[in-house]
């Protein structure tokens, strides 16, 4: 059987699989519930293009890592045929743990257990099944390799991960302001004292690279509606776990009544869970959100039919925090109009922040190689006035509130 296939991208054209591991893990149950998982989460609400899937940001990830290999070989860094594997399946399962609708399951259905763990929990069950072939690929994953530049190629300010996504989100919200030139990047990577740099002539794409990064956060990743749609959902489950803890019936799919009837942490996060936690994807969760939206609770009823006919909360966002008076009026208002109690109105009156820091976690910089040998921060590098801010961590507050009825 021809393992080699190619596959049709709408970013990159056509990309081939590199080799039959590869083929064997994409056509794996656990890889294969990717293509169930949005992307981008609650974003199709507010950008309507946005319903691509973890499957084809994976694929398009390994893509990348192909052409940065290359690009490695080329320029003089030995890397193995061992390595060079290890690296394909490292960043093909780097999200395989995510789980419905990405990033807001983590606050609902298992208990500050990240999706990065999950993944590794999976990348091990697959060890197993595929006879120690992904040890290494593990151990690049968890940033334990002694060449650094590996492991930076996987998760760091500039690795394939970010590439990808900032140019597939960009290409499918229609924010022209977030494409970066992910192979102009890649094509300017080298490795110095076995750490990755990037060569002087890339540093204005790296300074492009950076500010796509701030313009997607505030414009998608964090737009105020996304941010409220995202609440919503997490309140939705919370509030279905709630009465399914009070032994209320609700109807939903096995593995997602699994979640709602357990509370799952590290401690208890067994085979049998993870196994569960693998049939779990986003038609669990939309499915029962079209059951509940009737369901006699008044609280978890109104949270559904909220998201299933995008009628959300109205959203406030600013750069100072909001008074308690201003939370406190709307939820009295909820209260008296629907006689409901001050607990169940604070599933729909709500107050929160968002922070983003486009570049600068210690330890983890983007260095840049002078022809004369020198390495520099990004940051004193550049000539740009805009790269020191973004360096800064940036907070905004957010209150959330029904409209006029509910």
């Amino acid at each position: 059987m021809n393992k080699l296939k190619i596959l049709n991208d709408p970013i990159y054209g056509f990309i081939t699989i590199p080799n039959s591991l590869i083929f064997d893990l994409i056509q794996h149950k656990y890889f294969q519930r990717l293509r169930r998982i949005t992307q981008m989460g609650m974003s199709y609400l507010v950008y309507p293009g946005a319903h691509h899937t973890r499957f084809h940001h994976a694929i398009g990830c390994v893509n990348l890592m192909q052409k940065a290999v290359n690009i490695l070989r080329f320029k003089g860094v030995t890397i193995s045929k061992d390595e060079e594997d290890a690296l394909y399946v490292a960043i093909l399962l780097h999200d395989i743990g995510h789980g419905p609708f990405s990033h807001a399951m983590e606050h609902s259905i298992v208990n500050n257990v990240s999706h990065e763990e999950i993944s590794l929990f999976l990348m091990k069950k697959l060890n197993q099944e595929f006879n120690s072939n992904l040890t290494l690929a593990i151990q690049i994953f968890k940033g334990e390799y002694h060449r650094k530049f590996m492991c930076q190629l996987i998760s760091s300010q500039l690795d394939i991960d970010r590439l990808d996504y900032l140019r597939r989100d960009s290409f499918y919200t229609g924010v022209a302001e977030g494409n970066v030139n992910s192979e102009r990047l890649i094509t300017m990577l080298n490795v110095v004292d076995e750490e990755l740099v990037v060569e002087e002539k890339g540093i204005y794409s790296v300074e492009k690279f950076l500010i796509a990064r701030r313009f997607m956060y505030w414009q998608v990743y964090l737009h105020k509606t996304g941010l409220a749609a995202e609440q919503l959902l997490i309140r939705v489950l919370k509030r279905a776990k709630e009465l399914a803890n009070r032994s209320i019936e609700l109807n939903a799919s096995k593995p997602l009544s699994y979640f709602l009837c357990n509370e799952i942490s590290h401690s208890n996060f067994s085979d049998s869970t993870l196994n569960i936690f693998s049939q779990l994807d986003d038609y669990d969760v939309v499915s029962a959100m079209k059951e509940w939206q009737n369901h006699d609770d008044f609280v978890l009823s109104n949270l559904c039919k909220m998201i299933i006919n995008r009628d959300l909360l109205k959203v406030k966002i600013k750069s100072k925090p909001f008074k308690g008076s201003t939370l406190d009026k709307h939820l009295n208002n909820l209260t008296s109009v629907h006689g409901i109690n001050q607990e169940e109105a604070s599933y729909f009156v709500f107050k929160g922040e968002v922070s983003n820091q486009a570049y600068g976690i210690k330890g983890k910089n983007i260095n840049i190689l002078y022809k004369s040998g020198k390495i520099e921060d990004i940051v004193k590098a550049s000539d740009h006035l805009n790269l020191k801010p973004l360096s800064k961590p940036i907070t905004k507050y957010y209150i959330c509130y029904p409209k006029e009825k509910l």
